[in-house]
């Protein structure tokens, strides 16, 4: 007896403003229809588009002279999560910084530990299995998991995939190179969005993050996110495609963070030691903090859509330098012994019916009278056949040399091998599998030079056949030829590298005896606060200038997830709800983790039953300490602060600046703000009653007058009442910090940097007896004022 499908996946949110259907079909595709009962409100509310730059016009080379001053060396970690097709863009970009003078690291799955490494990169290997990767994304090419997924058991090991890639990512910023052993910790990240770690890790170290991807990540109205179908009928309560391509953005955050956003948190609380991020931010974190993209496509292709923002970039495909390569006698003879072939090929991409694909292809290739050049990949495609004269079956090659020497193109459409394609001139058939092959299979579709793409479900003889006499007519070959040449003209990785360096605060990062190296090191406080770089840390110490646990790990980048408090209500409601949901989330701990506990232990070798009960006992007396803690948190710490910084905000409704007091980060500091926003909170808020209608009239007359009164009046509650709930919050929330925090992440981290000390150091005796005495008089004049 056949086992029923499942029945399909259905999501439905019903809003005043915004009202969401998602459906997930039979083969994993999320069909999305927005409606909305007041379509000028939600349009009213989405940003508008920044001032037109020269950024948004299709040429790169304008990149390469945004930055004049120059960039010192820099430790470069570059995180990557997915296929070789995913792996190889960075390859060329990591080059490109490595000739600048940056020592870049690519951090990626072990199995492209050669293929990094023979390029002449470092490579550091986060953990995780691209082939299972690949596999469960042909399964579900949407972001929900299908029905087979969840019973199979996919959805745990993806989970458990996550973290123990988030903690190599970590651990690629840090630790020391595993073959040379050489000491490094990064000065900036690089990573595709994918790999989730990168804000993360660049806030525990306080360091620039870059994403750089390839396909559109950031809302926009030019079109929608390349995960999601949009749907629905235009009519009663439709909603401007403008205004539902930017939402759907959004949505896949939503989703995202709601999969992984408790995997995250757990491990920058028990990692990274930070605090965890609130869940009205983890999903918009990114967007939240400005963090700079660079979209790595040809904007002859897709231009930068003009409501991007000054930190979006669009800089061209990377392109690696085309690698030595000397074919086989069997493939150079296959070559030369016919018309050029059609290459067919799936990369990393694990399929599930190999057979019935392979099948089609061979079947559309004799109908159209091709040649074929077939990549077995990682789903070895055409199993073990022999090819003959008019079929080659290919193992490693790269593409850079063999899409010169075929007439077309077939593949899944990644964009390394859509880019690689059409710079070589190639008409192009993309078969999307997932991800952001549908989006460029539409784009090469859109600019004529391949045939509308056919997903790889509905892949059959007749329609390849139709879509390879497209590849091979004249018309095909023209428009492939055009946006060859335009594509020739781009720097892609060039201007990625530009873009890259235009985006870091180099003043700050700049030592300042060694102007031309990087500072990892600061000593002194505000007047005297001197940053120094690795070299001018060794000679000092060699000198008995300072020492070593004088110095701080220099800082040049802070990220603020804080929540923002606007006013005492949402402050309110916000702290109320957070409770809530840890509270929830504890209640749920009580009562699963001692029956996993019991669990764990009594499926141990011996099966000691008593032993299990012990488990089981301690896991309830943690659960009840975790409860008591989280509301103890909440009353006590989270309410005030929340309610402080409520009313302290409430100028800000009608346009007043409020001042900040200081971040609390440990007892001293809570202390310290609580005492400034005391003082502060009843001397503002009694002169400004005095003052602001005085003020108000000045500028507007009687008008002003009233406005100012009505100001100072709001100030005269609120600022004092702030001042009063600050000294109960600021210090609670400061003795919190101090007692739960670790050290074990900075000194890890300091560790890391002494020894890139010491190896500068090896190496002092180059030096010459001037540039010491530079070095040691300079800290003297800045430091100490001699």
């Amino acid at each position: 007896m056949h086992e029923a499908p499942p029945p399909p996946y259905e999501l439905e949110s019903t809003g005043s403003l915004l009202s969401t259907k998602a459906v997930l079909t039979s083969d994993g595709r999320l069909d999305i229809n927005l409606s909305s009962s007041n379509a000028a409100k939600l349009r009213s509310l989405i940003p508008d588009p920044p001032p037109k730059s020269p950024r948004h016009q299709p040429a790169t080379r304008p990149y390469l002279q945004d930055k004049t001053t120059p960039c010192p060396s820099l430790n470069i970690v570059i995180h990557v999560v997915g296929s070789r097709g995913d792996v190889q863009p960075f390859i060329a970009y990591g080059t490109a910084l490595q000739r600048y003078g940056h020592r870049v690291r690519l951090a990626t799955h072990g199995c492209f530990d050669k293929f990094v490494r023979d390029s002449g990169l470092e490579f550091y290997d986060i953990g995780g299995d691209p082939t299972d990767l690949m596999a469960y994304m042909v399964k579900n090419p949407s972001l929900m998991p299908s029905f087979e997924s969840v019973r199979g058991g996919d959805i745990g090991r993806k989970r458990k995939m996550m973290i123990e890639m988030l903690q190599g990512c970590w651990n690629s910023c840090i630790e020391p190179d595993a073959i040379t052993g050489a000491p490094f910790v990064a000065d900036a990240i690089v990573a595709n969005p994918p790999s989730f770690a990168h804000v993360h890790c660049a806030q525990a170290l306080g360091v620039p993050a870059h994403i750089m991807f390839t396909m559109p990540w950031s809302a926009t109205r030019a079109f929608p996110h390349p995960l999601v179908k949009m749907s629905g009928e235009r009519g009663a309560g439709s909603i401007e495609p403008g205004v539902a391509n930017w939402l759907s953005y959004g949505l896949v955050d939503l989703m995202t963070w709601q999969g992984l956003g408790d995997v995250i948190n757990g491990w920058r609380k028990k990692v990274l030691e930070l605090d965890a991020v609130p869940n009205t931010m983890g999903p918009f974190l990114v967007n939240h903090l400005k963090i700079p993209h660079t979209y790595c496509w040809s904007p002859a292709l897709v231009a930068k859509p003009s409501d991007w923002r000054e930190e979006l970039d669009v800089c061209g495909f990377f392109i690696r330098d085309e690698p030595d390569y000397d074919p086989p006698a069997d493939l150079a003879n296959f070559l030369a012994a016919g018309q050029p072939p059609v290459y067919v090929g799936f990369g990393s991409i694990v399929l599930e019916d190999p057979e019935r694909l392979h099948a089609a292809i061979v079947e559309a290739a004799r109908v159209s009278g091709v040649r074929l050049v077939i990549s077995r990949g990682w789903s070895k495609l055409g199993g073990d056949r022999i090819g003959d004269k008019n079929t080659f079956y290919l193992g490693d090659c790269p593409h850079e040399w063999l899409f010169k020497q075929v007439v077309a193109v077939i593949h899944h459409g990644g964009a390394g091998t859509t880019a690689c394609g059409l710079i070589n001139a190639k008409p192009t058939l993309i078969v999307p599998f997932f991800g952001d092959q549908p989006f460029w299979g539409k784009v090469v579709a859109s600019a004529g030079a391949g045939p509308a793409p056919i997903p790889q479900r509905e892949v059959s003889a007749d329609n390849l056949t139709q879509a390879i006499r497209f590849l091979t007519s004249a018309s095909a070959s023209d428009a492939a030829q055009g946006i060859a040449h335009k594509m020739r003209q781009e720097c892609g990785v060039q201007a990625a590298v530009a873009s890259f360096h235009r985006h870091l605060p180099l003043d700050a990062m700049a030592c300042q005896i060694l102007p031309g190296q990087v500072a990892r090191w600061v000593i002194g406080k505000k007047a005297n606060r001197v940053r120094l770089s690795d070299q001018a840390v060794a000679v000092l110490v060699a000198s008995g200038l300072v020492k070593l646990d004088d110095l701080k790990a220099l800082r040049v980048k802070e990220f603020d997830t804080d929540v923002k408090r606007w006013d005492p209500i949402s402050g309110g409601a916000a702290s109320t709800l957070g409770m809530l949901t840890d509270l929830t989330v504890s209640l749920g701990d009580f009562f699963v983790d001692p029956y996993k506990a019991y669990k764990e232990r009594a499926a141990a070798p011996d099966k000691n039953s008593a032993a299990a009960a012990g488990r089981a006992a301690v896991a309830v007396g943690g659960g009840v300490v975790k409860v008591y803690g989280v509301v103890l948190q909440g009353v006590f710490v989270d309410g005030p602060v929340a309610m402080a910084e409520g009313m302290r905000n409430v100028p800000r409704l009608y346009g007043e600046e409020v001042k900040q007091q200081g971040k609390v980060t440990d007892w001293k500091s809570g202390g310290a703000v609580a005492a400034k926003n005391f003082g502060s909170g009843f001397y503002r808020g009694i002169t400004g009653f005095a003052i602001q209608p005085w003020q108000g009239a000045k500028q507007e007359g009687f008008v002003g007058f009233l406005k100012g009164a009505g100001k100072g009046t709001i100030g005269l509650v609120t600022k004092p009442t702030t001042a009063v709930l600050g000294l109960v919050g600021y210090p609670a929330l400061g003795i919190h910090k101090s007692l739960t925090a670790k050290k074990g992440r900075d000194q890890a981290v300091l560790r890391s940097k002494g020894a890139q000390v010491d190896a500068v150091a090896s190496h002092m005796h180059a030096l010459q007896d001037g540039q010491l005495r530079y070095i040691t008089t300079r800290f003297r004049q800045l430091y100490l004022g001699a």
